[in-house]
């Protein structure tokens, strides 16, 4: 059933005048909502290389964020998961094939190489690759191009660009089993870039609560826990989505966190067949008690796009008539009040919220 936008984003202004006047909201520090560039512009470059990150830059994006894992001797390297043979080329390489096995990595059995079982300097022979081929075609010109950087190196960009960081710790508790600690070498990098103390500059975020109670004891940079709709932390089973976007649960975030990063779909929740429902009020509530609200994530195919906005067959060759509809649901989230949006697409952000 196609539905008009213009009906439906005037329901959710309607709806947002409706909360902002009900809970007497603070003005928010941010004159102007963050655009976020999830894993670097990664709709269009292979994530987390220098490629996608300077394109960010260069698209206008406010913070570029970089998922952190660790080698295996300790150096912290951009790579959405430590398994990486859905994002580097180390399938290809038959030296690394003896390293290939079959490990239990949050709770999740998974099956290829990782990069706590390799070097930097092996990590570094390896090339990135596109991780979503099918939706991102255009993507795979850059195979093979890019080698796989590390914190450092993102850190060095970040300081030649004066744009934001926003890294994740990925696995803390995982690296913590196998005696590898994730926190001192975030936080003695950003000290070496001379970003600790960078508050303007820099969020931490983290799906696990445990990871960001130790970082609060250790620094005063921002802190942001990421709650997902379907699952709570690693680190503490018995926590549900529910629990955490409570208010009581909101206000214990409150104490060692800045805000909140949330799946999108806990702000604007859809329906069985992926239509967009009436938002519900969870950034009012967030920012009755103090909390930003980063929500993610943004991006242009039509597999992730609510229904209404869908454009076209499901193929992802035609961004340029996409690129309008993820606009329009980037307008929607930022004119229900969010204060930031990760998006694989920092150019359509910009202009969303320009």
């Amino acid at each position: 059933m196609k539905r008009s936008l213009r009906v439906v984003i005037g329901a959710l202004a309607a709806l947002l005048s409706g909360c902002a006047s009900s809970d007497g909201l603070r003005p928010r520090a941010n004159t102007q909502p963050l655009i976020i560039a999830h894993r670097g512009a990664s709709g269009e470059r292979p994530e987390h290389t220098l490629a996608a990150y300077k394109l960010a830059i260069e698209q206008g994006a406010d913070f570029i964020e970089p998922d952190l894992v660790l080698t295996r001797d300790g150096v912290l390297v951009a790579r959405h998961e430590n398994e990486i043979s859905e994002t580097t080329d180390v399938a290809t390489h038959p030296e690394f094939a003896a390293r290939r096995r079959t490990k239990i990595v949050d709770g999740q059995s998974e099956t290829g190489w990782f990069t706590e079982d390799f070097t930097l300097k092996e990590l570094k022979t390896l090339r990135a690759i596109e991780r979503l081929p099918a939706l991102r075609p255009a993507n795979t010109a850059y195979n093979g191009q890019q080698a796989i950087p590390t914190f450092a190196e993102v850190l060095a960009l970040v300081q030649a660009s004066g744009v934001g960081v926003y890294p994740e710790t990925k696995h803390p508790s995982y690296f913590a089993s196998l005696g590898m600690n994730m926190q001192k070498p975030l936080l003695a990098a950003l000290a070496r870039a001379g970003m600790a103390h960078a508050k303007e500059r820099v969020f931490i975020q983290s799906f696990e609560v445990g990871n960001l109670r130790r970082l609060a004891k250790r620094t005063r940079l921002p802190l942001i826990q990421l709650i997902a709709a379907d699952a709570g932390p690693f680190d503490e089973p018995k926590l549900t989505p529910e629990a955490m976007l409570s208010q009581e649960g909101l206000a214990a975030v409150a104490k060692y966190a800045a805000g909140i990063g949330v799946q999108k779909t806990l702000i604007v929740p859809r329906d069985g067949a992926g239509a967009s429902l009436a938002p519900s009020d969870l950034v009012a509530r967030a920012h009755a008690i103090g909390l930003d609200v980063h929500a993610w994530t943004y991006r242009a195919e039509n597999t992730f796009l609510p229904l209404e906005l869908r454009r076209g067959d499901s193929g992802a060759s035609d961004f340029e008539a996409k690129s309008g509809a993820l606009a329009l649901e980037i307008r929607q989230a930022l004119d229900l009040g969010v204060d930031g949006v990760f998006t694989d697409f920092p150019a359509t952000g910009v202009a969303a919220r320009r």
